[in-house]
């Protein structure tokens, strides 16, 4: 198992991301969601942990087959899903990915939140040993994004927050920014096959520090579209997040094809009569004889793939020189 742990600063309190942790999740959802392709939100429910207290648990499918390198496609299914079930006991949380197709391959992300800017050594008091993870510092305005996912309007080197003042950020702004915070995630990416194991646990390392990167850059360059949810009494805040992610699971789920269809189904009594096959179906033969569509024909003549003799043509004599 491949281990590292992500630490992603953003200009924003713990407070304040408890709600825009949940509404860019649900809109980022909807956005990379398409016909046949995107998340299907399977369960969406609270749930009660002995230690965590409460929180919310998700189940989700993920559909992106066209979203692999040529060479996995070459070995996986044309369709198939990767399964998220979360567990958020903010600012705490647990996400576990697994795929049926793979079932030697899954992916353990634990999150923990703090008003810091990623100074905490030990967040997930892990004992020290000769395994500890590669720590990775993602900077949400200067590290490099792939080109597909790039939106001038998420650059946060330019972009300005008409509602809070914050941004655009510039050079050292984790250390001067004011409030910052940090998303401490710790992942594990599990591939036990062999010959393979080394080079997908890379290739999905790769992946989610993409992820992480585009979905962190866009939680602060949406703020202005959820900040003003957190003016509210609080429990007032979370009916309205939940209401919003409750609208758009519906509408990502119709967007990617999954609403059962309508059928309706009249009782038609039945006939006493004996039930036939369809007048398009051969009627089964009573004996043990082959039917007559399948038996060769008896009087056919042999077919003769070349004449049984050669007769060459007789060379002909060429007329002496002149």
């Amino acid at each position: 198992m491949l281990l590292k742990e992500y630490r992603i600063c953003m200009p924003l309190s713990v407070e304040e991301y408890r709600i825009g942790q949940l509404y860019t999740i649900s809109k980022h959802s909807h956005e990379e969601s398409d016909k046949g392709e995107g998340v299907e939100v399977v369960r969406n429910e609270p749930h009660v942990d002995p230690v965590h207290g409460e929180g919310q648990f998700t189940e989700k499918r993920v559909h992106l087959s066209s979203k692999l390198p040529s060479w996995a496609r070459a070995v996986v299914p044309r369709i198939f899903y990767i399964t998220e079930k979360a567990w958020n006991y903010y600012p705490y949380t647990i996400t576990e990915y697994t795929c049926s197709f793979l079932p030697k391959f899954s992916i353990h992300i634990e999150t923990k939140y703090e008003d810091n800017c990623g100074i905490n050594e030990n967040i997930f008091m892990m004992e020290k040993n000769n395994c500890d993870p590669e720590v990775c510092f993602l900077d949400v305005a200067f590290d490099d994004i792939p080109e597909r996912h790039y939106r001038s309007a998420e650059d946060l080197r330019c972009f300005s927050s008409l509602k809070t003042g914050r941004g655009p950020l510039k050079e050292g702004w984790r250390e001067s920014s004011q409030p910052v915070m940090c998303s401490y995630k710790l992942v594990g990416v599990k591939f036990e096959v062999w010959g393979l194991q080394t080079r997908v646990e890379q290739f999905v390392h790769k992946v989610i520090r993409d992820i992480l990167l585009v979905g962190h850059r866009q939680a602060f360059a949406w703020v202005d579209e959820w900040y003003a949810m957190t003016l509210e009494d609080v429990h007032m805040t979370m009916d309205e997040v939940r209401e919003y992610e409750r609208n758009t699971q519906e509408a990502t789920n119709e967007k990617i094809g999954l609403l059962p269809p309508t059928i309706s189904i009249d009782e038609v009594p039945r006939a006493a009569t004996t039930r036939s096959a369809p007048a398009s179906a051969p009627s089964t033969p009573i004996n043990g004889d082959p039917p007559e569509f399948l038996s060769a024909p008896k009087d056919r003549p042999r077919k003769k793939s070349a004449p049984e003799t050669l007769t060459l043509p007789e060379p002909r004599e060429r007329p002496p020189p002149k």
